[in-house]
């Protein structure tokens, strides 16, 4: 029986896609490779081989430690995050669909590429790894599709911020720009810098739609055209590869940081979603109202709300996403609830046929969270769960007023614990997955509760007698 590596690179089609990247490559005169994958906190991996070998690492992949994909960490006990280093090495193999030309390198391409186990390993030899979140959207995904005959569409608000840097380049906690929220003006300062994104952006794929000035200092929100799932994940992937590039080409730094400033809005990454059925949109309402989904969507919308404190721990991952929560007066979703244009709840329908789950922010690996939003909302759908009557009020007047609604984690600790309890949203990350994500996160907050603060010695340095 052929490996899950074996059928992979047989498949059918795959050698006339190989030559028709070594066609590209000797076209654009590429001379280098960036052979990418993205680990358990979104950041980019992976290894630089030259052009010349492109059929060779095609056929048979390369090799890497599997500890790569929790970005080769250790824990405040000093051992790798996930995997030891007597595990073995995966074997990433590339994706020619996913072949582009860098463009402020034309000597240079990149390439996504799926992982898999070691071929020689004693158990599951050649099969995919399940540490590698990319894979496992595209994998589960496909199920989702085969059991529902429906796929996930999402498009994503990417909030960043664009900071000074010092005059030995490294960036500061000051942005660009002055915190006016779609001001015109100060849009324009940043333009230089827009424009180059922009240019970038659509050479390596992205359709960018529109954008505006946010409301913190040096605060920029681009957006690209939606599609389906794991296409959206590359491209929040692409567009943050893209900025980084930029801000090293015109002296800034692009900040993806949830929270640098208080006392001004984070960087959010709202998720707009929706699922189709062919070229279908069955959110779209049923009956004569515009405003309310219909039935698969309210279903949908019920198994959001009924996981969204352990979603929460995927798509606000870090010790700082919870600033976001705790700075009130910025439209922070910390309740459970859902509206029409609301944006005091977690869940807002943004327009008909779609709506938007707003408690994600821009350090989220978008493998993870929309891997975890299609297991909440089959379970939805699955349970014909009931969401409840919109909210229309201010969700503040509306628990004032005497409503029960249930707040999200408010800190990565809870966060984790509510993770650890939800057996359907730890279902979107099987196998190793689960136990590398919770073994960084748990590290993570860890560290935070270990670390003495500048508040601590602000507060504590004089405190007796």
């Amino acid at each position: 029986m052929a490996t899950d590596i074996e059928e992979f690179i047989g498949a059918s089609g795959r050698d006339a896609a190989i030559k028709e990247v070594r066609r590209q490559i000797d076209a654009e005169g590429v001379e280098y490779m960036y052979y990418q994958f993205v680990s358990v906190t979104g950041r980019i991996m992976g290894k630089g081989i030259p052009a010349a070998h492109w059929e060779n690492i095609a056929n048979k992949g390369f090799q890497l430690v599997y500890g790569s994909t929790a970005n080769l960490f250790i824990d405040r006990e000093g051992n790798y995050i996930g995997y030891g280093p007597e595990a073995r090495e995966l074997v990433g193999v590339p994706e020619p669909d996913t072949f582009c030309v860098l463009p402020w390198d034309r000597k240079t391409a990149r390439v996504f590429c799926t992982l898999f186990r070691g071929r020689e390993e004693e158990e599951d030899g050649g099969a995919f790894l399940t540490s590698d979140c990319r894979g496992n959207l595209k994998r589960l995904h496909a199920d989702f599709e085969a059991e529902t005959g429906m796929h996930l569409r999402a498009g994503c608000e990417p909030e960043m911020m664009w900071l000074k840097v010092d005059d030995k380049g490294k960036p500061t906690v000051e942005g660009m720009t002055k915190p006016y929220c779609y001001h015109i003006d100060q849009f324009s300062e940043l333009q230089p810098l827009i424009h180059k994104v922009m240019e970038y952006g659509r050479a390596m794929g992205l359709d960018m739609i529109q954008g505006d000035h946010e409301d913190a200092p040096g605060q920029l929100e681009l957006n690209f055209m939606f599609d389906r799932a794991e296409l959206t994940a590359d491209r929040l992937t692409t567009y943050r590869q893209i900025c980084r590039q930029v801000g090293r080409e015109l002296g800034a730094f692009a900040c993806f940081m949830p929270k640098p400033f208080m006392g001004v809005s984070a960087n959010g990454c709202h998720h707009n979603i929706s699922l189709w059925q062919g070229e279908e949109n069955m959110f779209l309402p049923e009956g004569d109202n515009p405003r309310v989904p219909g039935k698969v969507g309210l279903h949908s919308i019920g198994g959001v709300l009924d996981h969204l404190s352990a979603l929460t721990c995927i798509t606000s991952p870090t010790v700082n996403s919870y600033r976001r929560f705790w700075d009130a007066g910025f439209w922070a979703p910390i309740f459970a609830d859902w509206g029409f244009q609301n944006r005091t709840t977690a869940l807002r329908i943004s327009a008909p046929g779609r709506f938007e789950y707003r408690s994600v922010d821009s350090s989220v690996n978008p493998y993870l969270s929309f891997a975890a939003l299609l297991a909440a909302m089959k379970d939805g759908l699955d349970r014909s769960l009931d969401p409840g009557e919109p909210e229309e009020r201010n969700i503040y007047d509306a628990i004032a007023g005497g409503k029960e609604v249930r707040r999200i984690p408010e800190s990565l600790g809870k966060a984790l614990e509510a993770l650890e309890d939800d057996e359907v949203i730890k279902s979107s990350m099987p196998g190793e997955m689960l136990r590398v994500f919770m073994h960084y996160k748990t590290d993570e907050w860890n560290r935070y509760l270990a670390t003495v603060s500048d508040w601590d010695i602000d507060t504590y340095l004089d405190v007796l007698p």
